[in-house]
């Protein structure tokens, strides 16, 4: 698998990205949220571009789903989107192998690429640390 490394310059043009395609809807959310770990941080940056409150994942259930926007990295399976498929998403990047689509998304990418994002470790390894933990 191909490893996509990427820099901070790269996520704030993928962040803005995001935000001016969700600003361009006549119902934008009320609040924004994060998924532990990749998408808290694309979350508070989308968060401080839209002008919209960041609150914590644990928040969400009790906020009308109409509201909310759940933010994460990627869309890679889609295992993770598919448990938030109430609410409206937005990813960095989506692949077209994801069980889920997200509301918005700044990029496509290839299935069989890896994206490392600036705030991973560069040697990360390409599996999920949900899905290493499954078969230790």
């Amino acid at each position: 698998m191909e490893k996509v490394y990427l820099t901070w310059d790269n996520i704030d043009n993928l962040v803005d990205k995001l935000a001016n395609e969700i600003s361009q809807y006549p119902r934008p959310p009320l609040y924004i949220t994060g998924l532990p770990r990749g998408g808290l941080i694309p979350a508070v940056m989308l968060s401080h571009k839209l002008n919209i409150p960041f609150v914590n994942v644990s928040m969400i259930r009790s906020l009308p789903a109409i509201d909310m926007l759940v933010v994460d990295d990627i869309a890679d399976s889609g295992k993770t989107l598919l448990k938030y498929k109430k609410y409206s998403t937005a990813v960095l990047h989506y692949k077209s192998q994801s069980i889920a689509v997200p509301t918005y998304y700044a990029e496509e990418v290839e299935n069989n690429s890896w994206i490392v994002y600036p705030f991973e470790c560069k040697d990360s390894e390409t599996i999920q640390d949900y899905l290493k933990l499954k078969n230790e």
